[in-house]
């Protein structure tokens, strides 16, 4: 008997998350264009506000790589918002009282964001080798 099938409805591999590099070049593009344009509309005085587009900013770039990429895409948005965003302009400085929570507060979300991304995809690759019955 010949059973007739779709060619897309095969078995199809888990995608491979981007280099390293090139999550770190897009978390530093990404970051830099963010406080640009923070610069522009004037709102570079609230740093919690570039925070956390920064956070969103990581968490989405961390959709794209691997586990291992996360503190380098944290620590390229820290220092882009540390020389930007934060008092002195231009320098790079650490502050004890608070770069260590903005650093915690990146690394979080780049984190959530990979691990949001891999059980995404793992999870659609179980659904794609998995037979349907119907009966849910």
């Amino acid at each position: 008997m010949v059973e007739w099938r779709y060619i897309a409805k095969g078995a199809r591999a888990v995608p491979e998350p981007m280099a390293t590099p090139f999550v770190w070049t897009t978390a530093c593009s990404g970051s830099l264009v963010l406080v640009i344009a923070f610069d522009l509309l004037g709102a570079l005085d609230r740093t919690g506000l570039a925070l956390a587009a920064l956070s969103v900013l990581a968490a989405l770039v961390g959709t794209l790589g691997r586990f291992v990429a996360a503190p380098g895409t944290a620590l390229l948005c820290w220092a882009l918002l540390n020389v930007f965003a934060a008092h002195p302009t231009g320098e790079l400085s650490w502050a004890g009282h608070r770069d260590p929570g903005w650093v915690a507060c990146l690394l979080t979300a780049a984190l959530i964001g990979t691990a949001t991304a891999r059980v995404w995809y793992a999870r659609a690759a179980y659904r794609r080798i998995t037979p349907f019955d119907g009966a849910a």
